[in-house]
Formats: structure tokens, C-alpha cells, sequence
């Protein structure tokens, strides 16, 4: 028994006497935290609205989380381009997919896909193709000889203005350094007589639209150009008051690097007309480019060429919406010439409803790349980024680039599988994705390391669906052995 102490009493009276009553200490509570949540009330960050497309839960709320680049685009979102971050085999090409099929929902959407990934022999979107009744269109070296797929980067679709630009680019591209004006002199000589015999002077037409004449024969094509560069006009060099061997000088080293794409390991991709049939107003365009060498320098060649050809003959000013989706984006963004393309793009289709998406495993290939002035550009037209689980020095560096929260960034490496830190124009958010169980046999990328691999699409969704229910099953009968423990322990009391 606690013994009197009659000082602590009597203080205790007189600070009574000058301040009232002293409070007596409350006994602490003991509860559990789903019971002591209800003290609290809910908070949530806002969301971007309940118009567009439907991505997953927002993670800390468990509300719907809603994004379309084209119902934001003005007042929440200054740019409809979107980056995706992550290493592999957290979700983001399901994230991708299923954004695809999704937007393909609304009638006035039309996607073009450049699909780098490669996956028994064909490109992972091929079932999204077949599902929909489209067939890829398949870039093969392999295969452009023997009636394969051809684009032709002088194409009539393409103004003579597009056409240079792009010989200048994929030249830039090959070479590993821009052209001089002395090379670009000898190019621009060049093509200007490749294109004479086809301009309609009679119709009043400059040289801007002058290669859209040239329905009156063949197309114009590569080897022409490789022709004039070896064997330059006199009229070209007399009008430039040089001599002739000069002018084939300079063109030798552009002649050199364009044979390679009429006579090298490149040909028959880009050396003569544009494969007739290429239906560019299906919903959805996939070019398959899985039998590149992704670490060649075809690749940017190859996109340098599919963008500029999509950039003159796709986009048009017919209200349509539309998505450019890249995978293994950092051959376009790493490259300066070719990033200078597509940087075009972007500010040009800002203007016809075009949103571009460009899917990167690490922000280091990007800024750390020969093109980090352009890749900057690039990143800053994004104002839509989605980053998926990265180690925890990468996360740091992606946050710093991008200017994301210290909360954001810490939470990056813990994310788990299907779930990504969301920053749209600043509203940061972590969303789960959730995929349908009609979704998920066109958007699962890893049969090759599956049992399943070789399986239909029917009874792979039939497998799944039995690894669910036995999934279900497992969890309902874990619950009834401990329902069945806590009434034993019961009776035992």
C-alpha cells in the first residue's frame, strides 16, 4: 500500500485553488488497429476524374484510378505524351496491352505499335493482332526478299522536304556523326535530280509537292539515289562552280552507308516501293520489328524510317485520336538525330491528336546517352510517368530527373509486380493495375518460361482460370482449419 504524502497533497490543493481542478491521467485503451481506424477520418488523394480509361485502384484509397492523355489534355495535362519506366517483369507491358485494348473501346482511337520484343518467332503483340483481325506488318532482312514487307523513305506520300530529312537522318544515324556541308551538299544535289524526271512542272508544282507527281512511273527508290551520288550531273556542279569529281568526292561516304540499306545486311526492307496493302486506317497498326537486332544500328535506322513514313502518310488532320506506342524507346531517345525526329513529332502532333508513348527500362540508358540534350526535351514533353519497381540507386536518379516526391522515391524499390508510382502533371499517386480474366491470355508475355508455352489461347484461359479456383479453394480451406481451431481452443477453455 502506497504510503501518504502529505506535501504532494497539499500542492496539489493549493494548484487547485489557483487553476481549478487538475485533470485526472485517463487508463490507456487497448485496441486493435482495424478498430481504431474508425477514429480517423477517410482521406484519399484526388483523383483525374471518372472519364477515359480504366487502369487499376489507387493503392492507399482502393478508389477506381481513371487516365486518358485526351480527356486531360488542356487543363490537367499540358502534353499528351506518356513515359513508362521499369525494369523487367514488373508489368509493363500488360500495363501497355491492356491500355491499348482499352482505348480501342472509344471509335475515334487509332494506335500504331513499333513492337521491338521478340517471342516464339513473332512479336508479342501478335495476339493482340490476331485477336482483332489485323496482321502485323513484319520488318524481316530475312524476308524482304522473298515478297517481305518494304517502306520506301522516298516515297511520293512523303514531301521532298520529309524525304532529305529523313536520308540526312538515316545517314546521321549510320555514320555516328552529323553530315558536313559538303556531304550534305552532294545529297541534296543528288536527290534533287532523282526527283526531276518526276515533277510535273507543268502543273505549276514546286519542289515541295514535286515527288507526289511521280505517280506518272515508278517510284523513285534508293538505288537511284546511290546512282546519282556515284555518278553526279555536270548541270549540279557547274551550277555551283565546282568541279565534277569534287562533288563525287564528297557524296562517297553517303553513297557508302545508303548501299547498305539497297545492297548490304539491310536489304530489301527500304530499296524499292512501298509494299502496296498496308492498311493504315484499321484501329490498330503493329510494325513487328522482333527479327531486328535490337542492338544494331538498324534499329534506329528502322525506327528513323517507320516514324517519318507514319509522320507524312498516318497523321492527318481528321479528329481522329491517336497513339504512338515505342517499345524499347531508348533507340529513338539515345540517338541525337534520330530523337531530333521525333521530337518534331511530338510538337507536331500535339497539334492532330497524337499521344506518344515510349516504354524504357532505365532512365540511365536515356540521359546518360550521346543525345541527353534531346532525351531532356523529350522527357519534358512527357507530362504523364509511370515507374514501375527500379533498385534503389536507379529509383533516386529517376526521381532527381524527374522531380518526384521523397515519398514516391523511397517507395519505388518496394513496389511489387503490377504496381507503380503514377505522376500526371504532378498529381502522384500509386495505382495498382488490374487486368480481366478476357485480358489476360492476350497480354501474358511469358510463355516461354511457362508450362503453357505452347498452349492455345482458350486453354491457356483454361488453365488459369483452374489455377485460380484451386487458388480459391486453398484460401477457403486455410480459413475453415483456423475457424475450426479457434472453436477447439474454445472448448478446451
Amino acid at each position: 500500500m502506497a504510503m501518504f504524502d502529505p506535501l504532494g497533497a497539499l500542492t496539489e490543493a493549493f494548484t487547485s485553488f489557483l487553476f481549478g481542478k487538475v485533470e485526472t491521467t485517463r487508463l490507456p485503451v487497448r485496441t486493435s488497429t482495424g478498430q481504431a481506424q474508425a477514429v480517423y477520418l477517410p482521406t484519399a488523394a484526388p483523383g483525374l476524374g471518372d472519364s477515359g480509361v480504366i487502369i487499376g485502384r489507387e493503392v492507399y484509397s482502393g478508389k477506381g484510378y481513371i487516365y486518358d492523355p485526351f480527356q486531360l489534355y488542356g487543363q490537367q495535362l499540358p502534353a499528351p505524351h506518356w513515359l513508362v519506366l521499369g525494369e523487367s517483369g514488373n508489368g509493363k507491358s500488360a500495363l501497355e496491352k491492356t491500355y491499348v485494348l482499352r482505348q480501342l473501346r472509344f471509335r475515334d482511337r487509332q494506335v500504331v505499335v513499333l513492337d521491338a520484343q521478340g517471342e516464339d518467332g513473332v512479336g508479342e503483340w501478335n495476339l493482340i493482332a490476331q485477336e482483332l483481325g489485323i496482321t502485323p506488318i513484319r520488318l524481316d532482312p530475312s524476308a524482304a526478299l522473298n515478297g517481305g514487307i518494304r517502306l520506301n523513305p522516298l516515297d511520293p506520300s512523303i514531301t521532298t522536304t520529309g524525304q532529305l530529312a529523313l536520308l540526312r537522318t538515316i545517314i546521321e544515324v549510320a555514320m555516328g556523326h552529323g553530315l558536313d556541308e559538303r556531304s550534305g551538299f552532294a545529297l541534296k544535289v543528288a536527290h534533287a535530280a532523282v526527283l526531276s524526271p518526276y515533277e510535273d512542272t507543268a502543273d505549276g508544282e514546286d519542289g515541295e509537292n514535286g515527288a507526289r507527281s511521280a505517280s506518272r512511273g515508278r517510284q523513285p527508290v534508293l538505288s537511284d539515289i546511290v546512282e546519282q551520288l556515284r555518278h553526279p550531273e555536270p548541270a549540279s556542279a557547274e551550277a555551283m562552280n565546282v568541279d565534277i569529281d569534287d562533288v563525287r568526292a564528297w557524296g562517297l561516304d553517303v553513297a557508302l552507308v545508303l548501299d547498305r540499306l539497297v545492297d548490304g545486311d539491310l536489304r530489301g526492307m527500304f530499296d524499292g516501293p512501298t509494299t502496296a496493302g498496308i492498311d493504315l486506317d484499321a484501329p490498330l497498326i503493329v510494325f513487328d520489328l522482333s527479327h531486328i537486332d535490337r542492338n544494331s544500328i538498324a534499329m534506329p535506322i528502322l525506327m528513323a524510317i517507320v516514324g517519318v513514313w507514319l509522320e507524312h502518310t498516318w497523321i492527318r488532320p481528321d479528329r481522329k485520336k491517336r497513339i504512338f506506342l515505342v517499345e524499347e524507346a531508348w533507340h529513338i531517345i539515345n540517338s541525337p538525330f534520330v530523337a531530333q525526329l521525333f521530337q518534331r513529332l511530338l510538337k507536331f502532333g500535339r497539334r492532330l491528336g497524337l499521344s506518344f508513348v515510349a516504354v524504357v527500362h532505365h532512365l540511365s540508358d536515356v540521359v546518360d546517352g550521346a543525345a541527353a540534350r534531346e532525351a531532356a526535351a523529350i522527357l519534358k514533353m512527357a507530362s504523364t510517368r509511370t515507374i514501375y519497381a527500379q533498385k534503389a540507386d536507379e529509383a533516386r536518379a529517376t526521381g532527381l530527373v524527374l522531380g518526384l516526391p521523397r515519398w514516391a522515391v523511397e517507395i519505388i524499390p518496394t513496389l511489387t509486380p503490377g504496381i507503380a508510382v503514377w505522376d500526371v502533371n504532378g498529381n502522384v499517386q500509386v495505382v495498382k493495375h488490374l487486368i480481366t480474366e478476357a485480358e489476360r491470355p492476350l497480354v501474358y508475355t511469358d510463355r516461354a518460361m511457362t508450362e503453357s508455352a505452347s498452349l492455345p489461347t482458350d486453354e491457356a484461359r483454361a488453365l488459369s482460370l483452374a489455377a485460380d479456383a484451386e487458388a480459391e479453394a486453398r484460401a477457403e480451406a486455410i480459413a475453415l482449419a483456423r475457424q475450426l481451431r479457434d472453436e477447439s481452443s474454445e472448448t478446451v477453455a
